[in-house]
């Protein structure tokens, strides 16, 4: 019968001849028995092959195995609790797929660098496996948390005629004699669904040409978007507020072995519930002015302020209400404050930072215009943009969240390239 090894673990096969294909992760012997750890992309368990159990062939080719061969094992499983997760197979016979060649990646301390030319066969290591699994459940949790609240899917474009955060992070590409970019997000064209579906989102890469090396930043990252109609800004804060609840609640009672293996103390992660705490962009620069940091009201929030201020707070913090001048043009500016707009980010406790950022949207057409005139943006580019606040415009808002950021501060890794399987750096395209 054919057999995973998470099904295995969780006791489905005790007493029972199973197979299992997958490959070599370690082996060691000791006198006539020899322990092969195979994994098979669902965990790993521990295979024993008796010299008097099985034939002679079956053990000189356990023998001969090395590190990360392909194989087919099948045996008996059996209780023991002195096996790594309690259980073993009792090999009766073993198919060996292919035998590799020797692997690059020893039991040994590798650097950063040589583990990333090799990651194509990092990610098969247990902690990048318990990553990468829980990066999977935040995905299927964000949109399972949509889906279940009527948004609908709505795929928005790689290339884009446009910049939407700006024009100084754009990638610019040859497209049949001009030139297009790599979209920095799908927020624009998430705006034109939500006249069709109310109540959309859009999942996939985004790109910025930002020239940083800092361990929160890659340049091709995941975004999820969501926008809403007839949405105001306090709605949209709550909404933020159930979805990162919802996405960890989902880690802690999905992926708790991950969690384990990464030695990841939970207890900050339970405390994660609604409401979250909130500050204004201003009391945010008068906490850094007094903390010593040299900043002025109207400057943004890099990595260390958002690290500073969020060690202040056990859960995630809203920062609200930015100047109008360090924001995006699109965002909704405070009807008591025309100097700030109606926006907030979100940042993850533990030093963490940024995860989300939303904002209500401008929707009345000659101020949209206007904003477009002083951020000195092509209105060219932008009509198809302004049709949305001619034809049907309500108040709408929304927010991006960024894949990468949450599963960095939920696995509390040091370093995002961690939190996504081919990582795109400032110095790194391969493999």
């Amino acid at each position: 019968m054919l057999a995973s090894v998470d099904q295995i673990l969780e006791g489905k096969f005790t007493d029972k001849e199973v197979e299992v294909r997958g490959w070599l992760f370690n082996k060691r012997s000791s006198g006539g028995i020899q322990f092969l750890i195979v994994r098979d992309g669902t965990g790993w368990i521990q295979c024993t092959v008796h010299k008097d159990e099985v034939s002679e062939k079956t053990f000189e080719d356990a023998d001969r195995l090395t590190q990360e061969s392909s194989l087919k094992v099948k045996g008996i499983v059996k209780e023991d609790k002195r096996a790594p997760g309690g259980y073993e197979i009792r090999v009766k016979d073993l198919e060996i797929v292919q035998l590799a060649e020797k692997y690059p990646i020893a039991k040994k301390e590798h650097g950063v660098g040589f583990l990333m030319s090799h990651r194509h066969l990092w990610i098969r290591t247990p902690r990048q496996f318990a990553i990468l699994r829980i990066r999977a459940e935040v995905v299927k949790a964000c949109r399972d948390f949509l889906d279940e609240r009527g948004f609908v899917l709505t795929d928005s474009p790689i290339f884009t005629p446009s910049a939407c955060e700006g024009t100084t992070t754009l990638f610019e590409v040859p497209y049949f004699g001009r030139k297009v970019y790599l979209t920095q997000s799908g927020q624009l064209y998430v705006e034109a669904t939500i006249a069709t579906f109310s109540k959309t989102y859009c999942f996939g890469p985004t790109f910025r040409a930002e020239k940083s090396k800092t361990p929160r930043h890659l340049t091709e990252f995941w975004m999820l978007e969501a926008e809403m109609a007839f949405t105001g800004f306090e709605e949209n804060l709550k909404l933020q507020e159930d979805l990162v609840t919802y996405i960890v609640e989902r880690v802690l009672e999905k992926r708790k072995k991950e969690l384990e293996i990464l030695e990841r103390d939970v207890t900050p992660l339970k405390k994660v519930e609604p409401p979250f705490e909130r500050i204004s962009y201003t009391e945010a620069i008068e906490m850094l002015q007094k903390a010593g940091y040299r900043i002025e009201w109207g400057d943004d929030l890099g990595a260390p302020h958002e690290r500073f201020i969020s060690l202040k707070f056990e859960k995630p913090v809203f920062i609200h209400r930015y100047p109008a001048q360090a924001k995006a043009f699109y965002m909704q500016p405070d009807p008591k404050d025309s100097k700030v707009v109606l926006c907030a980010d979100l940042l993850a406790p533990e030093g963490y930072g940024e995860i989300i950022g939303g904002s209500e949207r401008i929707w009345d057409l000659k101020l949209l215009k206007k904003k477009i005139k002083e951020f000195k943006l092509p209105k060219k580019a932008y009509e198809w943009y302004l049709d949305l606040r001619r034809y049907g415009a309500v108040p709408h808002s929304g927010f991006g969240l960024g894949i990468e950021r949450t599963v960095m501060w939920i696995c509390k890794l040091k370093h995002i390239r961690e939190a996504i399987p081919f990582p795109r750096t400032l110095r790194r395209v391969y493999p």
